[in-house]
């Protein structure tokens, strides 16, 4: 039986899917936990069925893509959009040094991805697929990059960046727990305040500061239609004109996904609105629109995978992601928790970390809210992970990724 779905269907399908992944959130503990996000559990699971259905003969499936790249290319739009010069320099020292560690982060993840895929006679652009794209970068980057590396020559690519992103988003929080509670044992770190649980938290855990709190809450009553619209209308254009720029890098031979354009532009936008106050910034617009289109991007993704082409990969994938996990652990430990200032605030940065550098934010967000609810609140971590998470990492890492790719082109 062959399935073949239309632009209409496969979206439908997607939604279907992130449904699923939404109902079995809300039922096993065990995915909450790991902050496993709804798209990702239904996608999985649409993908396993795929592969017994294919691989015993029964039917093949295939999508229509156009939405799927659309969405890809608006979310990561959205990422751009939030990079802001303004808030990174607010956030002084302490954001500038752990942006500086992430950045090293990256480059060791692909260095080692590299290094072992040439050990094991590979192609070395594996390296990358099971380096910073499904790392540092999650789902979204390994959906995003991945067909890039397939245009390069690697095969399977997409297949391999989601198996050891789903890899990463639970090796971030079994090991960023441990990390966190080893150091804040070993040298007796105390938080600068007392203990204080929000009950209001799912489990009455840590959440960030109740002033940042009460702002979100304030500005999502603001949230109407005439906003949507003009952060949607600032997005598009961000797309559109980041065309031209990403053809222009094209054009004179580099290897240049094409929203990173839009990317580019998009911070443009953003920070000219900022630095002269000509027309509004939507940002918790464009994070809702960015993440919308992010939950359907993966559901397609994650349908469209072949399982079965992992064979032969099983052992240098299982191999290198275990050695990525105990670079990590050991980086968090002896570099960030001491380079953030080796202090009580240092070491949930260090829990955190391992968090957002093996899987997603809101993972680095669980492992801190795991350590405050124990120990107590650690306010500037709270502020630091999250500005990192959100407007840093995504940004740092398709730069450092673009560099990667044009020296193994």
């Amino acid at each position: 039986m062959e399935i073949n779905l239309n632009m209409y269907q496969t979206l439908a399908a997607a939604v279907a899917v992130f449904f699923l992944g939404g109902f079995l959130k809300t039922k096993i503990k065990l995915l909450r936990k790991y902050c496993i996000p709804a798209p990702v559990i239904g996608g999985t699971i649409f993908s396993i069925l795929n592969c017994i259905l294919y691989t015993r003969g029964i039917w093949t499936y295939t999508q229509d893509t156009v939405m799927q790249n659309w969405c890809m290319m608006l979310f990561f739009t959205s990422i751009g959009y939030m990079a802001s010069v303004h808030l990174i320099r607010k956030g002084g020292l302490l954001v500038i040094k752990m942006a500086l560690l992430v950045g090293i982060l990256i480059i060791m993840q692909n260095l080692i991805g590299i290094s072992l895929s040439r050990f094991f006679g590979e192609n070395p652009l594996m390296g990358l697929a099971d380096g910073s794209i499904p790392l540092v970068g999650g789902h979204g980057t390994s959906g995003s990059f991945g067909p890039v590396l397939e245009s390069m020559g690697l095969s399977d690519a997409t297949t391999i960046a989601f198996a050891a992103a789903t890899f990463g988003l639970v090796a971030g929080s079994f090991i960023g727990g441990p990390i966190g509670e080893l150091l804040i044992r070993r040298f007796r770190l105390t938080s600068s305040e007392g203990k204080v649980i929000d009950a209001s938290l799912p489990g009455g855990k840590m959440g960030p500061h109740p002033e940042t709190e009460n702002d979100e809450d304030a500005a999502a009553n603001y949230l109407n239609m005439d906003n949507f619209m003009y952060a949607f209308g600032q997005l598009l254009l961000a797309m559109g004109i980041g065309t031209y720029v990403s053809q222009f890098f094209i054009d004179i031979g580099l290897v240049f996904p094409g929203y990173i354009g839009a990317m580019i532009v998009a911070a443009v936008i953003r920070n000219i609105a900022e630095g002269t106050g000509l027309y509004g910034i939507y940002q918790k617009e464009s994070e809702v629109l960015g993440g919308m289109c992010l939950n359907i991007f993966i559901s397609c993704a994650l349908m469209s995978l072949k399982l079965w082409q992992l064979a032969d990969l099983a052992v240098p994938l299982i191999i290198t992601l275990l050695i990525q996990t105990v670079v990590m652990a050991l980086f968090a430990y002896f570099v960030i928790f001491r380079v953030m200032g080796g202090n009580y605030e240092a070491a949930v940065m260090a829990s955190g970390t391992c968090g957002f550098g093996m899987g997603a934010t809101p993972n680095a967000i669980a492992n801190m809210n795991a350590m405050c609810e124990r120990f107590g609140p650690a306010h500037t971590a709270y502020f630091v992970i999250p500005l990192i998470g959100a407007f840093v990492v995504d940004f740092l890492n398709a730069s450092i990724l673009m560099i990667f790719m044009n020296l193994l082109k």
